[in-house]
């Protein structure tokens, strides 16, 4: 076959076949230019600089939250101790929040005493015997595998009170209270305990009597206890069943700034508070 019919054989050259052939030289994928090349085209990938910013917002989000735990844990500590310290302190009232204490309400019963006296030393073995016989009945209620009556959360049921006679002195000079209170009491079953609520008071003086002045009842020794806000009084002897008698207390505390027992408000009229 001779080169002049060869040529005469091959297909016509289109415009079409020149774009393609441009294409293929040019690395595309070699479609024709058009809506459908377009998107058929290479997309741009995330480089590698947008990872390395992800990663480290993933991190920061993660620091933060650690951060946050562990401030809300310092935070519930700090106030789990908080209140461990204050229910430990069951002393004579302090100022904190609630006004400053001035003269003789702010001096400890024996301020302006000189150390050493008799009356010290009498007191401190006091507290020392009062300290050894607490730890004795506390180890008495273990070995029985029962909590003291001052330990539950209710109040024992072998007194039964039938009248209360409360008496208040007020001193709004520094927002502190005196005051005593005279419960008669009925004996459901023979005790030597007796317990009632008390919280944030001072206790100066506890006294038990028979009714009609039959005579005292000799106080081993009496405590607050902060755990469940009761005060307690140990008496000598069980009382007896079906006998009623005194309980004769004097105490003083702050009024409080909160709403909590014998507390204080104020309101403003005509620009003045009272």
């Amino acid at each position: 076959m001779s080169l002049e019919e060869k040529r005469e054989k091959r297909p016509p050259v289109t415009p079409m076949m020149i774009e393609e052939e441009a294409a293929l030289r040019n690395g595309s994928r070699g479609l024709p230019p058009g809506p459908w090349a377009e998107a058929a085209g290479p997309r741009p990938r995330t480089t590698e600089r947008h990872i390395a910013v992800h990663k480290r917002l993933v991190l920061g989000f993660a620091v933060s939250i650690l951060a946050l735990l562990a401030v809300t844990m310092i935070a519930v500590l700090l106030s789990v101790r908080f209140e461990e310290c204050g229910a430990a302190a069951d002393g004579p009232p302090r100022a904190g929040g609630n006004g400053s204490l001035s003269g003789a309400a702010r001096q400890p019963p024996d301020a302006g005493q000189p150390p050493g006296r008799p009356e010290d030393e009498a007191r401190g073995g006091e507290a020392a015997v009062a300290a050894k016989e607490e730890e004795e009945e506390e180890e008495e209620w273990q070995r029985r595998r029962e909590l003291p009556p001052w330990a539950r959360p209710r109040l024992p049921r072998h007194l039964r009170p039938l009248h209360y006679n409360l008496m208040l002195s007020v001193f709004m000079e520094n927002f502190t209270f005196s005051g005593e209170v005279n419960v008669q009491l009925e004996v459901l079953n023979a005790s030597r305990y007796i317990v009632l609520h008390a919280h944030r008071v001072h206790i100066e003086a506890v006294r038990v009597a028979e009714d009609k002045l039959a005579g005292g009842v000799r106080v081993a020794r009496s405590f607050l206890y902060p755990q469940t806000q009761v005060f307690v009084v140990v008496l000598n002897h069980s009382l007896e069943v079906q006998r009623s008698y005194n309980l004769k207390i004097i105490y003083n505390a702050l009024i409080e700034n909160e709403l909590l027992g014998f507390f204080r408000s104020s309101y403003v009229l005509h620009g003045e508070r009272r």
